[in-house]
């Protein structure tokens, strides 16, 4: 047998020792087998109210979510602001670059499953004497001595560790890509919870304004009306005392939109001194009038976070096998050829080789390698319940969704009858309050049950649209559907998306 023959006998071995991995092989987890996502059978739709965002919705089991769901409320404005926090926001660059190192890693360790090659070469002039063993006279000589080799180094993966490291990798790579996803969502609806809240707080300062001049003119009437003896002064208090607690209920709405401001600003990637004053208006949202809803088998391979989870326990699960493996016997192949020569380099009498094999196996080492095997399967055991955790919130999350949806329906045409019905009594008792047949404290509260019905119908309004929302968002957000328009966007292999916004830096790391 040549020494060619043998090297491929070996090789061979090595390949199919190889083809097998110990330790478990990952199986993703199946999803909870249910009918729904709540005990009793939601309506067909919600009922309505005749305000805006008062529609009713209806929910359609099984159907997709578009990529860009918040264009469903038909505002160009939320749309701009949550492109530009897709731009700029430093959360999603930070997951875009955190995807690249784990996905390089991988690659890096992917490098071990092949033999590792390496070359030398040098020249190297030198002059020798006589004298140096005794003989005279001396006479010297120079020569040039040149050494050129290759050597070649494998580690079989008889057992499957190496691969399995890589596994853990790639798995790794598998998390920070759902994180990405996961940041990305949480952005989208941040920004769109903001903006939507920051339109509320603009329309219940809009209202409590209005209230405000209705009472202060009221006040004027009341104060005429005094100084010709017409009321009494505890009416005239009375007045006073309620526009004061009108007033009083302006600053802290101020100061809740003066925050929420700052708060948008951030998620725009902005400082706070770079608001330029953009915002949305209640008026000018539309609310979906049909609205999605997964079937619980989708929802494990829709949801960034359960992905995430089901990465971590792939990492795991693939940590294992490479515990297992170090148990075991470490095979490693190596080889070297070349030539050493004073004159003629690569002549058959310069040429030099060798071949080698060597087996590892420790013998003792105080249970190191076994208890880290074991604390590997804690591991294991530890990521399965939190993937089971992770899964049980995210059906929470989305009944809470379809249940908010269904009541706050219910609440909005409550509140928008109840402000009818206020400004009703309160025209009432105002023309009741002329000819007498009434006290003014009957005014004094028609007008506190009003501006509390005005407000809250507001705010009821809003929760609607955010609501709405959190539905999309505890549904995925159908990152799955979404297109990425920028050269730079990350294969959807990975679920990851790349906005492009700093390419001067992309391009020096490349």
């Amino acid at each position: 047998m040549t020494r060619a023959s043998a090297w491929a006998g070996v090789s061979l071995c090595g390949v199919l020792l190889a083809s097998c991995a110990v330790g478990p092989d990952f199986v993703s987890p199946v999803g909870p087998m249910v009918a729904g996502y709540t005990r009793e059978q939601r309506p067909a739709a919600t009922t309505s109210a005749p305000v805006t965002g008062g529609n009713s919705q209806g929910f359609e089991t099984g159907r997709d979510i578009p990529g860009a769901w918040w264009a469903l409320f038909r505002s160009r404005q939320l749309n701009a602001f949550v492109e530009e926090a897709i731009r700029n926001h430093p959360d999603v660059q930070a997951a875009q670059f955190a995807l690249r190192y784990a996905r390089e890693n991988t690659l890096a360790q992917q490098g071990s499953l092949f033999p590792q090659v390496s070359g030398s070469a040098s020249a190297e002039r030198d002059r020798t004497s006589t004298s140096q063993s005794g003989q005279w006279p001396a006479q010297g000589s120079t020569y040039t001595l040149y050494n050129a080799s290759v050597s070649v180094s494998y580690a079989l993966d008889i057992w499957g560790g190496t691969r399995r490291q890589v596994e853990a990798l790639q798995a790794q790579a598998d998390y920070q890509g759902f994180k990405l996803e996961a940041t990305y969502l949480a952005l989208t609806a941040n920004v769109v919870t903001a903006a939507i809240t920051d339109a509320s707080l603009r329309d219940q300062i809009l209202a409590t304004e209005e209230i405000i001049k209705a009472e202060s003119d009221q006040l004027a009437r009341i104060q005429r009306q005094f100084e010709i003896g017409a009321i009494s002064k505890s009416d005239l208090l009375s007045q006073e005392a309620t526009l004061a607690q009108a007033k009083a209920t302006l600053a802290p709405l101020q100061k809740q939109l003066a925050q929420q401001r700052n708060q948008l600003m951030a998620y725009l990637g902005r400082l706070p001194s770079q608001d330029r004053g953009e915002h949305v208006r209640l008026a000018d949202l539309r609310l979906p009038g049909r609205l999605p809803v997964s079937l619980p088998s989708k929802l494990v391979r829709q949801r960034p976070d359960i992905r995430q989870a089901e990465a971590t326990l792939h990492q795991a699960t693939a940590t294992v096998g490479v515990g297992i493996a170090n148990l075991l016997p470490q095979l490693t192949l190596s080889g070297s050829y070349g030539a050493t020569s004073p004159e003629r380099l690569f002549s058959p009498e310069t040429i030099v080789w060798s071949a080698a094999s060597s087996v590892s196996q420790k013998i003792f080492d105080g249970g190191t390698l076994y208890h880290t095997k074991e604390a590997d399967v804690a591991a294991f055991e530890q990521d399965l319940a939190l993937y089971k955790s992770t899964v049980v919130t995210a059906f929470q999350n989305v009944a809470d969704s379809l249940r908010a949806i269904q009541y706050d329906a219910a609440t909005l045409k409550a509140q928008a009858a109840a402000e009818k019905a206020t400004a009703d009594s309160l025209a009432m008792a105002v023309e009741q309050f002329k000819t007498g047949a009434v006290p003014y404290a009957n005014i004094i509260n028609a007008q506190q049950s009003y501006l509390n019905a005005r407000v809250s119908r507001v705010k009821a309004q809003a929760t609607r649209f955010t609501d709405t929302a959190a539905l999309f968002q505890s549904l995925g957000g159908g990152w799955w559907n979404r297109v990425d328009e920028t050269p730079d966007a990350l294969p959807r292999a990975n679920a990851g998306y790349f906005a492009g916004t700093d390419k001067k830096t992309e391009d020096a790391l490349r």
